[in-house]
C-alpha cells in the first residue's frame, strides 16, 4: 500500500506544479511569462518535480507517477500486473487531486484561468494536426521511457537516475510544449482535460493512447536490444 500512496502523492505534486506553472506563466501563447520564458519555466517545473519525487519516493515506488512509465516497466518484466493496476489507479487519482488543488487556486484568482490541458489543432500553439500530435506524443514518450529503463537498469547509474530522468522530462517538454502542451503521461493529460472540458476533453484520448503506445514501444525496444547488456 505504501507504494500506491507514494504514486498518488507523487502524481498529485507533479500535476499541481507542472500544470500550475503553465497556468501561472500563461504557457506558450500568452500571459505573464509568455514565449520562451514560459516554455522554460514549465519544462523546468515538470523536470525538477520529477527530480524531487525520485529522491523523495523513488525508494518506495520507483516514482513512476505516469501510467506510460508503469506500462513500460511492466512490459520490461520489472513489475507485476497487480502492481501495474494499483499504480495506474493511484496515479489517476493523484492527478485529479493535483488538478483539484490547482482549481482552488484558479478559482481564487481574478486573473488565472485554465488547467494546463494538452491539445492539437486549435488548441496547439503552432496549430499541429491530430496526426502530427500523435506522432510527437508517441515519440517523446518513447524517448522518455527508454531513458528511464536504461538509467535504472544498473546499480552503476541508479544513483543519478533521478537527475537523468528529470533532465529528460525537461528536454521533451522544451519541444513538446509549443506543439501539444506535452502529455507523455496519460494521468497528467486526463485530469486537466476533465477540469477544462469542451474541446480539450474531446481530444484527451490522443494524449492517453499515444503515450501508452510510446511507452510500450520503448519497453519492447529495450528488451530486444539493450536488456542483455544490463549488469
Amino acid at each position: 500500500m505504501n507504494k500506491y500512496i507514494a504514486e498518488f502523492l507523487g502524481t498529485m505534486i507533479l500535476v499541481f506544479f507542472g500544470t500550475g506553472t503553465a497556468v501561472v506563466t500563461g504557457g506558450f501563447t500568452g500571459g505573464i511569462g509568455a514565449g520562451f520564458l514560459g516554455v522554460m519555466a514549465i519544462a523546468l517545473a515538470f523536470g525538477l518535480t520529477i527530480v524531487a519525487g525520485a529522491y523523495a519516493i523513488g525508494h518506495i515506488s520507483g516514482c513512476h507517477v505516469n501510467p506510460a512509465v508503469s506500462l513500460g516497466v511492466l512490459l520490461a518484466g520489472r513489475m507485476s500486473v497487480k502492481d501495474f493496476i494499483g499504480y495506474v489507479i493511484a496515479q489517476v487519482i493523484g492527478a485529479f487531486a493535483g488538478s483539484g488543488l490547482l482549481s482552488t487556486v484558479v478559482n481564487s484568482s481574478e486573473i488565472l484561468h485554465g488547467y494546463g490541458a494538452d491539445g492539437y489543432a486549435a488548441l496547439s500553439a503552432v496549430g499541429l494536426s491530430m496526426s502530427g500530435a500523435f506522432i510527437v506524443e508517441t515519440f517523446l514518450t518513447f524517448v522518455f521511457v527508454l531513458v528511464i529503463l536504461g538509467v535504472t537498469a544498473s546499480e552503476k547509474t541508479s544513483a543519478i537516475a533521478g537527475l537523468v530522468i528529470g533532465a529528460t522530462l525537461t528536454m521533451v517538454h522544451l519541444i513538446g510544449i509549443p506543439l501539444t502542451g506535452t502529455s507523455v503521461n496519460p494521468a497528467r493529460a486526463l485530469a486537466p482535460a476533465v477540469f477544462t472540458g469542451g474541446e480539450a476533453l474531446s481530444q484527451v484520448w490522443l494524449f492517453i493512447v499515444a503515450p501508452l503506445l510510446g511507452g510500450a514501444i520503448a519497453a519492447v525496444f529495450h528488451r530486444a536490444w539493450f536488456s542483455t547488456k544490463e549488469n
